[in-house]
């Protein structure tokens, strides 16, 4: 970026890769120690005892965004190798390994962020670790420099029409997929995404019609239940690219992903075959019906009774924060069928099929009511909450045919449901990035544009290098899952780090924006309130930390 008629250097560290390899032993014996320490502090019998835990929740909290950064680091070495094989390592992707490097390792040495007002310690894990010298003491001392940042801006603005500001590392095939859904974001979903907002109206039937011709709702589906039959891995590029376009659109997959992933790996065979070509084709919505009013994310605790009514079952019960309820056919619930227990053993999943409702009455099935929840965003599928009272299931509706599993079942799903979170939220992500580089081009000010003053290009550089951690993480863990690895670890990781990059990409965007942000009529101020639930829902932030460290434990 010339600044005062001058032409800016670029700030590269020679030999980078070789630099940012050698930094890495250091933090991972960091997390080595950490480990040990944690271990020795809250599972002093090698298994967790849950009342040490929560005790020193702030440290073993902090334990996990540790082992978040710590495989962040290792993704982006990864992703930068593989582009210097494939001599695309470019300065562009030069710079965002170097900012990123430079600024996590500084993090991990100063104090994490786990949210604005929350900072982990290495202190609090009862670690030290010297990163002043060798390359980790370059890296903070020459990675995120003023002048790396203006210069990775300067890269980004002349290669504005690259679709994420950086090489991201996907094969042919992916990047096709890419191109595909960036178009008809681009033509389809951003021109009207604002407007759908503000009306608080349901995205359009048309838009869930056109999914389906592309194929949306079965990407993932094998082809023997008439999906396509892709990996995960493309799932999350669509997910990012219509979530880009606005998070409603982005999350309609995620409905059917999580009703036949259900179904998938719990479903009987002829439950398969029922429902799965269906959900492929589009031909039937499904909606997923766990979350009570008081049970948040302690799903052990679910009050809703299945009972046996014959051959079939009649749910009695309430359901909140249930998305895209009123025009779906089928709802995946969750109930309790085993009538003395307390916790997840008496949990079974039913296939709950519904009539499609309107605007006039949108729950008309017999055994239902519901009403809206008003929201801040995330607002094109609605929210409800619903009251069951002898709602008909039919007994061949049990998903497995088996009492008990429900909560066993649902366990499966959270690999996909926390990878396809992720995605979205490097989507909502992206768009604040673009929203606010093309409004700190356009708007002037003092004689020039924005994007031409430090702090402003400053936030924008930091969008950019976060968003590629995250989207590294997140490709990471769909590649595990592809893999049939399992990946609840590396999943709540890219959903944990991916949930706070979006959200500080749309605040910091609305910084960028000034007084403009805070008003309705400019994207920025939707894209805040879609980035806030990023953090909230498939599993909040806290509770993501919480899993992430008993696992590593």
């Amino acid at each position: 970026m010339p600044h005062d008629g001058q032409a800016l250097h670029t700030p590269l560290i020679a030999n980078l890769l070789d630099v940012t390899r050698a930094a890495l032993p250091p933090v991972e014996a960091a997390l080595t120690d950490a480990l040990t320490v944690m271990r020795d502090r809250i599972a002093p019998g090698g298994k967790v005892d849950a009342t040490l835990l929560e005790s020193d929740q702030y440290a073993a909290h902090g334990l996990a965004w540790l082992a978040t950064y710590v495989e962040s680091l290792r993704q982006m070495q990864g992703w930068a190798e593989r582009l210097q094989d494939e001599n695309r390592f470019g300065e562009m992707e030069q710079l965002i390994l170097q900012i990123g490097f430079g600024e996590y390792l500084n993090q991990i040495a100063g104090g994490i962020a786990m949210n604005q007002g929350e900072v982990a310690r290495l202190a609090d894990l009862g670690v030290a670790v010297d990163l002043n010298d060798g390359a980790a003491g370059q890296l903070r001392r020459e990675g995120n420099t003023n002048a790396a940042r203006m210069a990775l801006v300067a890269c980004m603005r002349s290669n504005h029409g690259r679709a994420t500001f950086g090489a991201t590392g996907l094969d042919e095939e992916l990047e096709m997929i890419r191109d595909q859904f960036r178009r008809y974001s681009d033509e389809q979903i951003a021109p009207h995404a604002h407007e759908w907002h503000l009306k608080d109206e349901l995205i359009p039937m048309e838009v869930i019609e056109q999914l389906s011709e592309m194929g949306v709702f079965g990407l993932t589906i094998p082809e023997e239940f008439g999906g396509l039959g892709m990996p995960k891995s493309a799932m999350v590029v669509v997910s990012e690219e219509l979530s880009r376009g606005y998070i409603g659109v982005g999350s309609l997959g995620t409905r059917t992903e999580i009703a036949a992933e259900l179904i998938l790996c719990g479903g009987t065979d002829a439950q398969k075959e029922q429902w799965l070509p269906k959900l492929a084709s589009g031909e039937i919505l499904p909606t997923a019906v766990f979350t009570e009013p008081n049970t948040g994310s302690d799903l052990g605790a679910l009050r809703t009774r299945a009972v046996k009514s014959g051959d079939d079952w009649e749910i009695t019960g309430n359901k909140t924060w249930i998305t895209h309820a009123a025009r779906t056919h089928v709802m995946t619930v969750l109930a309790r069928t085993i009538p003395d227990t307390t916790d997840y053993r008496g949990l079974s999943m039913f296939l709950a099929e519904k009539e499609p409702g309107t605007d006039e009455h949108p729950f008309p099935t017999p055994g239902m009511t519901g009403g809206e929840i008003e929201v801040l965003g995330y607002r094109g599928m609605k929210e409800y909450e619903l009251g069951f009272d002898g709602f008909k299931v039919k007994g061949e509706n049990l998903l497995g045919g088996v009492e008990g599993q429900g909560f066993k079942q649902l366990m499966q799903t959270f690999e996909s449901a926390r990878i396809q979170t992720a995605a979205r939220a490097i989507g909502v992500a992206q768009n604040a990035l673009e929203v606010s580089m093309q409004y700190a081009e356009d708007r002037k000010q003092f004689g020039k544009s924005l994007i031409e003053f430090p702090r402003v290009a400053a936030k924008l550089a930091m969008m950019a290098v976060e968003i590629m951690i995250a989207r590294q993480l997140t490709y990471f863990s769909a590649r595990e899952k592809d893999a049939e690895r399992r990946c609840d670890l590396e999943a709540g990781m890219a959903k944990l780090l991916g949930a706070r990059v979006a959200w500080a990409a749309a605040d910091n965007g609305l910084q960028i924006h000034g007084g403009n942000g805070f008003a309705l009529e400019y994207q920025i101020s939707r894209i805040l309130c879609d980035a806030r639930i990023l953090n909230i829902f498939e599993g909040a932030g806290e509770i993501q930390a919480q899993v992430i460290t008993r696992r590593l434990l």
